[in-house]
């Protein structure tokens, strides 16, 4: 069977309690029920994972683009958290490992602060999804089979 990987990145762990009025009242843990139900209907595996170290998700996403050369991975839909606004090394390994990627994120980032308009993850993505919850995994769930699978 054909997986996805669904990276998140630091502070998704605390979804449910951080801020709520701007990330809902859903866990990390609801969000993975609802992608391997989405991920079920699409016939696919889900490799969840989550961390607050910039080096892991690197790690992650090498491994997921090395999955995608051997055929085993379609690619990633990725919530880098603050790191999309950081981090050269998430991009430059997305672009290195050429890891097909949905950038998502659960608030409209573009309605937010100045800083978080910016996203270094977004010119090596395939698509972005913003602001539509949690439902926003979903979306690029979808949208990375629908792109892909073509």
């Amino acid at each position: 069977m054909t997986s996805v990987y669904v990276l998140n990145g630091p502070n998704l762990n605390l979804l449910g309690t951080r801020r709520p009025e701007v990330y809902g009242s859903t866990t990390l843990a609801d969000v993975e029920d609802l992608c391997r139900q989405e991920a079920g209907k699409l016939g696919l595996e889900l490799e969840f994972l989550q961390s607050n170290h910039e080096g892991q998700l690197v790690d992650w996403v090498q491994e997921a683009g090395a999955r995608v050369a051997t055929g085993d991975c379609l690619g990633a839909v990725f919530n880098p958290g603050a790191y999309t606004h950081t981090s050269i090394a998430l991009h430059d390994a997305i672009e290195g490992a050429s890891l097909p990627v949905v950038e998502v994120h659960i608030s409209n980032v573009h309605a937010r602060e100045e800083f978080r308009r910016h996203s270094y993850v977004s010119p090596v993505a395939r698509g972005v999804v913003v602001g539509f919850g949690v439902y926003g995994y979903v979306l690029a769930l979808r949208g990375l089979h629908q792109t892909i699978s073509r």
